[in-house]
């Protein structure tokens, strides 16, 4: 007969454990999996209902094939002998000295684990057919081989060996079970462990804490944290008690959960239940803080580990310094690392590594660099191709691609192979150097040293020869990248599209951003925004408003950046109601207007002699929570200017420290020529003194504003001589 489906204790179906629903679940402990994810775990279940059935079978066939041996000896008045008979004459031969019982479990073991993993019945049958009946009289003989198979997570085998035991009328007890459950755990499968624990009590089997510690740690494994925590709430009704390792457990499945609040509430009230938690409890929890970016709470819980007298060991200083490294407290991540051995935690590889990552991420390449040659004196730790790597990218941020090249090229001499990352962050250190001829060098060096360029590589390769000022060889690399079997990604052609806009080619730019698609590469904000710069920066403000309106339907949002490059091609195209308009049409796209949109608006009206509104601009900018900036004030002076209103440029020339702006040279030369324009030679002359004063030395336009205030005016050739004079921008 096939084993009964597991039900609970009112007899009704138990219901499947799903993660919606497990947090309600009060009767964890009777759980049972009525149907799996996939086709492959529903296969998976199906043999499980049909493997007593096969087993049954095979065990009939062992005792036809024993009536046959005892037929062709002559002995056929024991044909009507069952399996049960001929089991126990093998037990008795085996309690006459034939093989002693532990060696033979162990040859048992040995024959299991030699079976492919998903072994048939028959197989299972086989390996076990003379050992049965020793395990009826010693049921303890038959745990050593159900431990042997959970340690080499072999979990159908095992289960199969499980069901047979019962077929066999083998007294199967929670130790037994606890093994298979075991099994599921290692073997991650958290569905059949569930199952499994649910159906105890059914075959008098009740389970104990190692039960249900072992379940929660099977839902540990696959991140079920919402089944760990109501197995471990179960587990009091079930006159259970919970012990560190419950806690331990169901600690580090909110934390592989992504629940860090539950991680450390479970820490900090473990003592309420009289549960001491130890180092594995807070490694889960500091862990769970590090993968959030809590680093404050990563270092709360360090903190208070000797409290609960828990010494901290390497695995919990390892959470910690890469909770510090991900919330860039690189300073943090090199105190513990150095403080390390105070707590007899001597620190590994993966500790150096995690500090040369906290400095690399904050730009301190001095730091890692000293990380990095202090590995060489700990004991048992060796810089590896990580190490480097970090070190390397160290070096990129802090804008020394020449240390990061001599890393590079002395990796081989310390027996550390440069991979792909480590080339990688070479790169991009050579291209943020105007070092593109020897990016493009690292990249064809690759292949040489049996590293593949992916698509960083070339990503970082084009993004250098962009900052060069080389649209051609950005071009080129765009286009031999389908050649080697690397597709251009959105990144590629960004910055390819960056190199064309800065040399003026704004046909090619368009014309790639056009073409991404055929690409496989979906155009981002970034795509838009570039082709949109190069369009302003060229005069063609049609095609850039066409871009702008064609964003929607590309299904990319329009953002500050894109409106205000829009602004500013209509100011350079002289268009400033258009600039106005959409200026305007912002924030019913939810977006704010930001400073650069409000000056080129401002710039735009003052071209085309609206200083009305360029003024109007200036003055609501506060008013929509926008500081107006040097560049916001110098349009708006100029706009004054070309309005010929020079005591309102003058006016506002010196409200600018008040907006906590500081008056510039164009600036001055605005409201200067606007005095001059003006016959206002005192107010020019006075503006000149005031711009010496403040240390901006005065330009050409400067002087010959002034000298040209001065010669409409007779009575100031005095200043007229010194001014020409002194013309030379040096000398004045």
């Amino acid at each position: 007969m096939p084993c009964p489906e597991p039900t609970s204790q009112r007899g009704a179906p138990l219901p499947r454990p799903t993660a919606s629903s497990s947090a309600r679940l009060v009767g964890v402990g009777l759980l049972h999996p009525t149907s799996f994810a996939n086709k492959k775990q529903h296969q998976h279940h199906q043999q499980h209902q049909q493997a007593p059935i096969a087993a049954c079978k095979a065990v009939s066939r062992l005792s036809s094939n024993s009536l046959r041996v005892a037929r062709e000896r002559g002995d056929g008045g024991r044909r009507g002998r069952n399996l049960k008979e001929d089991s126990d004459a093998g037990s008795r031969a085996r309690s006459s000295g034939c093989t002693d019982s532990n060696h033979n479990n162990a040859d048992v073991l040995a024959e299991l684990l030699s079976l492919d993993s998903e072994a048939g019945t028959d197989e299972v049958v086989k390996a076990l057919r003379s050992d049965l009946p020793s395990w009826r009289e010693n049921p303890k003989t038959a745990t050593l081989v159900l431990s042997g198979l959970a340690k080499n997570r072999r979990s159908s085998i095992a289960r199969q060996v499980l069901r047979l035991m019962s077929i066999g009328r083998v007294p199967v007890n929670f130790v037994h079970y606890n093994s298979v459950i075991s099994a599921y755990s290692r073997s991650s499968l958290w569905q059949l462990a569930l199952g499994l624990l649910g159906g105890m009590p059914e075959r008098k089997a009740s389970p104990t804490e190692i039960s249900y510690n072992t379940a929660i740690s099977a839902c540990e494994k696959t991140s079920q944290w919402q089944l760990a925590l109501s197995l471990l709430s179960s587990m009091p009704k079930m006159r259970l008690a919970r012990d560190t390792i419950s806690f331990s457990a169901a600690t580090s499945a909110c934390s592989k959960g992504r629940q860090w609040r539950l991680a450390v509430s479970f820490v900090s009230g473990m003592r309420a239940v009289r549960v001491i938690p130890n180092e594995i409890s807070y490694s889960a929890a500091i862990s769970a803080c590090e993968k959030e970016g809590q680093w404050q709470q990563a270092l709360s819980m360090l903190v208070g580990m000797p409290q609960m007298r828990a010494t901290p060991d390497v695995v919990t200083c390892n959470a910690a310094i890469s909770a510090f490294e991900k919330g860039g407290q690189w300073q943090l991540a090199l105190s513990l690392l150095s403080s390390m051995h105070e707590t007899s935690a001597t620190p590994d590889t993966i500790s150096c590594n995690a500090a040369i990552s906290a400095c690399e991420k904050q730009g301190q390449w001095q730091q890692a660099l000293h990380t990095l040659s202090s590995m060489a004196e700990i004991r048992g730790v060796t810089a590896n191709k990580i190490s480097y790597s970090a070190a390397i990218s160290a070096c990129e941020k802090g804008g020394r691609w020449d240390v990061a090249l001599l890393l590079l090229c002395g990796m081989p001499e310390l027996r550390a192979t440069p991979n792909e990352v480590s080339y990688n962050a070479a790169i991009s250190a050579a291209g943020k150097g105007g070092q593109w001829q020897l990016a493009l060098s690292l990249l064809n060096r690759m292949p040489e040293m049996g590293t593949t360029p992916n698509i960083i590589s070339y990503n970082a390769a084009v993004t250098a020869c962009e900052k060069g000022g080389q649209w051609q060889l950005a071009l080129c690399l765009l286009m031999k990248m389908p050649e080697l079997s690397t597709a251009p990604d959105a990144v590629t052609c960004n910055a390819a599209i960056s190199a064309c806009s800065k040399a003026g080619k704004w046909q090619l730019a368009v014309g790639l951003l056009h073409g991404m698609p055929a690409m496989s590469a979906s155009p981002t904000e970034i795509s838009y925004n570039t082709a949109i710069s190069a369009c302003e920066k060229a005069g063609q403000w049609q095609l850039a408003l066409s871009l702008l309106s064609s964003m929607p339907e590309m299904t990319v949002a329009s953002d500050e950046i894109s409106f205000s490059a829009a602004v500013s091609a209509c100011e350079k195209g002289g268009q400033w109601q258009l600039a106005l308009g959409l200026l305007s049409s912002m924030p019913d796209m939810r977006l704010v207007p930001n400073e650069i949109s409000y000056s080129a608006a401002i710039s735009a009206c003052g071209k085309e002699g609206q200083w009305q509104q360029a003024l109007n601009l200036l003055v609501c900018m506060p008013l929509m929570s926008v500081t107006p900036n040097e560049i916001s004030f110098n349009a708006a002076v100029s706009a004054l200017e070309k309005g010929g209103q020079w005591q309102l440029a003058l006016s506002l020339l010196g409200s600018m420290p008040d907006m906590r702006a500081s008056p510039n040279e164009v600036t001055y030369n605005a409201a200067i020529t606007a005095s001059s324009s003006c016959f206002q030679w005192h107010a020019s002359l006075s503006l000149l003194v005031e711009m010496i004063g403040v240390g901006i030395v005065p330009n050409d336009i400067t002087v010959n504003s002034a000298i040209a205030s001065c010669e409409l005016q007779g009575g100031c050739w005095p200043w007229r001589r010194v001014l020409a004079e002194q013309r030379s921008p040096g000398e004045l």
